[in-house]
This record gives C-alpha cells, structure tokens and sequence, in this order.
C-alpha cells in the first residue's frame, strides 16, 4: 500500500518541478533574442622576428672611463703628453675658470683667472682645463685653448675652446 502511495507523490513531485524548468526556458529563449550569432575572428598573430644585439664590444656609455695611452696608430699620432708636470689649473673644469682680466709686461700678454676663490696669472703656453687645454693667444676679451679630447673609440681629437672674460653685473656702481 505504501508503494501505491509513493508513486502519485512522485508524479506529483515531478509536475511541479517541470513547470520552473519552463519558465527557466521561456526566460533563456527570450534572452538569446538581442544577442548576436556571429563571433569575430581573433586576429592574426605576427610571427616573432629576433633582435641580434651586437654591441657588446663598444665601451659602456654610463661607465666613467679612465684615459689611457693611445693604442698603436689610433688617432694619427695626436695624443697629449701623460707625463708631463700638471699645472695648478688643470684640476679644474674649463666651465668653473673665469678669465677676470689681463695683464701686460713688456710684449707678454698675462691674463688673470680665478679658480674658486683664488687667482692665477697664465700666458701663453699655460695649460688649464680638464682636456689638457693649451692656452694658444690671451687678448683683452678672451683666452683662446687647444685641447685634447678622447674620443669614444679612444682615439685623440683636437678642438678649439674660449674662455671669454666674465662680464661682472654692477661693474662700476659704487655701494
């Protein structure tokens, strides 16, 4: 008897469950509606071309480099003078010298520097700088300097630089 009982309940069971399941479906087709029914393509994927670096013999741009005697033949001969005694105004950079004014003693032609807080008397044939700067002519406007630079194949080049005298502002105001 139980069984007979069992049967009708699950029919029952059944039947109210199939009605949420179509309204499940009813629900699922109404919002396929408004979509789409053709996905695009991906696109298509280039083929990987590799880089061969081949700078690994060239000097390292962010590396200080130290100067060094020029390789045989390098720079046509043109290389300064390591050896040689270094003069008071070679510890410093061409941009921390100013040239302030000029002196004359007979046909020598002096100019004054100052470095920091000091003053130095040059002439010609005077190193200054830190490119092993020769001094070439002083006039009243300007030094004018040889110097020798190396290069970043490490070969030696030669260029020309000025130092003008510096034009102090309030020069003549009295105070």
């Amino acid at each position: 008897m139980k069984r007979w009982l069992l049967i009708p309940a699950a029919g029952l069971l059944v039947a109210g469950c199939s009605s949420e399941l179509d309204e499940l479906k009813g629900f699922v087709r109404e919002s396929e509606k408004g979509l789409p029914r053709k996905i695009e393509s991906l696109p298509a994927v280039k083929p990987f071309e590799p880089f061969t670096y081949e700078g690994f013999d060239l000097p390292d741009p962010f590396k200080p480099r130290k100067l060094s005697a020029p390789k045989e033949g390098a720079g046509g001969g043109l290389a300064p003078d390591l050896n040689r005694r270094k003069e008071p105004l070679e510890a410093f950079p061409l941009e921390q010298l100013k040239m302030v004014g000029t002196l004359s003693q007979l046909e020598d032609m002096y100019a004054l520097v100052r470095a920091d807080k000091t003053l130095y008397r040059v002439k010609k044939g005077n190193y200054m700088g830190q490119n092993f700067g020769l001094i070439t002519d002083i006039n009243e406007g300007e030094i004018k300097l040889k110097e020798i630079v190396q290069d970043s194949a490490g070969d030696w080049a030669e260029r020309q630089s000025v130092l003008p005298l510096l034009e102090e502002a309030g020069k003549g105001d009295k105070k």
